[in-house]
């Protein structure tokens, strides 16, 4: 007889660059969530939701070669033939919503979404393909004072999270400043375009690669620590001198460093607008009272992405503290933006400006946690109503539904297993207490109530309802009809 063929199953594991996420980290993700929406609403913001999913053409910037469908992002064909991809960021799929939605909505348009994001990239350490944005944008006005207050936004975001002033800094500049620097040094027209990107990525990398490895990216390129090469812009030194000018142009002063920048800028027309646009900027932070201390301008912030046109906006976290591991961790960059002026123009034939911010918000989270600003702790895991009797597994029903009316969170286990596995299970879920009523109990009018931080001993000593009875460690009895009362007692105790 042949032997049976092997059946094939598959193997439990989480695709490359993306993560399962516990309840502790969902709960204190939306709690900081709906802090960030309270600002933005305050600030007469609107909500809303775009789907997952856009045509891969409405992506802009992000749209794959036809041989390379899915560069970049994740891209597949309907039934009519159509690229779809999902999507890469928020902002994209705002402009397609803002295209389409035009006349029905008010002029300027100020939003804010959240979801997550897909990019088809290699990931890394804390890098992932599916990650979550929180978005504001203002669609329809070219004041820069729209730039301004998306950055006084998110300065008072942060401190209502409890961020401290001088823990933070807006860090903002132009990139129409850049554009007068690449016009300098002959980098201009279309012809040039992918040159001007790689330069971009390049000085947005300053934090993370130094101006060493900037430098290299500057020039013929750069080998990373995995032996992969990156292609340089491949300007000559005297360019690499002028760039590396211009990043360290930042003074300690709004009005010093825009003195510099309007000096580096000052044969370029392009350059010297957007040295104004700072300018009023930085006229509106001092009239609202925002300070060196939450906003400077920082002539290396450029942000790496194609669309952006005008001014440019980071959020950095400037304190430092110890991860799990024990290492000191400077949390840097939690999100940033600026002004795409030409992104809704893709779909209308006509300029439309706008101008935004998107925070990480992992990233934010992830941060928050390691300082402390979360709330994980304040959600208890529910009090567990253990079922003695089958037969009476009503009683307990009701038992549960009265704790439940009166707000506190409870389940009534629901498993098939004696008293020894609930107890277990009550133990795993991290329930402050269980409920426990037997015939005993039923019969006197009473039920059990057991404090499981007090008593964890008892998960793992109880065989038998005798050796529950010589176990009475954090344990009490009370009146059935004066249940509620006595949980919530003994949580508040907590």
């Amino acid at each position: 007889m042949s032997a049976k063929t092997k059946q094939q199953r598959p193997k439990a594991r989480v695709a490359k660059g993306f993560r399962d996420i516990g309840p502790e980290e969902v709960r204190g993700v939306k709690r900081m969530m709906r802090v960030i929406e309270e600002v933005y609403e305050a600030y007469g913001f609107e909500p809303l939701e775009v789907p997952f999913i856009e045509y891969t053409d409405a992506l802009g910037k992000f749209l794959p070669d036809q041989d390379r469908p899915n560069e970049g992002v994740f891209s597949f064909q309907d039934d009519d033939e159509q690229w779809l991809s999902l999507r890469y960021d928020l902002t994209a799929p705002l402009a397609r919503y803002v295209a389409e939605n035009q006349q029905a909505l008010p002029t300027p348009y100020r939003g804010y979404r959240q979801g997550w994001v897909f990019r088809n990239e290699k990931p890394g350490p804390g890098r992932f393909r599916q990650f979550m944005q929180f978005d504001a944008d203002t669609v329809g006005s070219a004041s820069p004072s729209s730039d301004a207050e998306v950055c006084m936004m998110i300065a008072d975001t942060m401190e209502k999270l409890g961020i401290a002033r001088g823990s933070y800094v807006m860090k903002i500049n132009n990139r129409k400043i850049l554009d007068g620097v690449l016009e300098a040094i002959g980098v201009a027209g279309p012809e040039n375009e992918a040159r001007r990107m790689t330069v971009l990525r390049a000085i947005d990398k300053l934090d993370r690669l130094g101006v060493a490895g900037v430098r290299e990216l500057l020039g013929k390129g750069r080998k990373d620590e995995s032996g992969d090469f990156t292609k340089g812009a491949e300007l000559d030194a005297a360019a690499i001198d002028r760039f590396a000018g211009f990043v360290d142009a930042g003074a300690s002063t709004r009005a010093e460093t825009l003195k510099r920048l309007a000096d580096l800028v000052s044969s370029s027309e392009r350059g010297r607008a957007g040295v104004a646009e700072l300018a009023e900027m930085s006229m509106l932070f001092e009239a609202a009272g925002y300070g060196e201390d939450r906003i400077k301008i920082d002539p290396a912030v450029v942000r790496g992405l194609g669309y952006y046109t005008g001014p440019v906006f980071e959020c950095e976290l400037l304190m430092e503290a110890r991860n799990e591991e024990g290492q000191l961790v400077r949390f840097g960059s939690v999100g940033g933006g600026g002004r795409y002026d030409d992104l809704v123009a893709r779909f209308t034939g006509q300029q439309v400006p706008a101008t935004g911010f998107s925070i990480g918000v992992s990233r934010l989270y992830s941060a928050l946690k390691l300082l402390g600003r979360t709330e994980e702790g304040k959600t208890l895991a529910p009090v567990v109503v253990l079922v003695m009797d089958r037969e009476r597994i009503g009683d307990y029903q009701r038992m549960v539904g009265s704790l439940r009316a009166a707000g506190i969170r409870a389940e009534m286990y629901v498993g098939t297993s004696g008293m020894k596995a609930q107890m277990k299970y009550a133990d795993k879920r991290g329930s402050p207490l269980v409920v426990i009523q037997g015939g005993d109990e039923k019969a006197k009018g009473e039920v059990q109530i057991k404090d499981l931080m007090l008593g964890a001993e008892l998960a793992g000593s109880v065989e038998n309802r005798t050796d529950y009875k010589e176990a009475r460690l954090a344990q009490f009895s009370v009146p059935e009809a004066d249940l509620v009362t006595a949980v919530r007692e003994a949580l508040a105790r907590r």
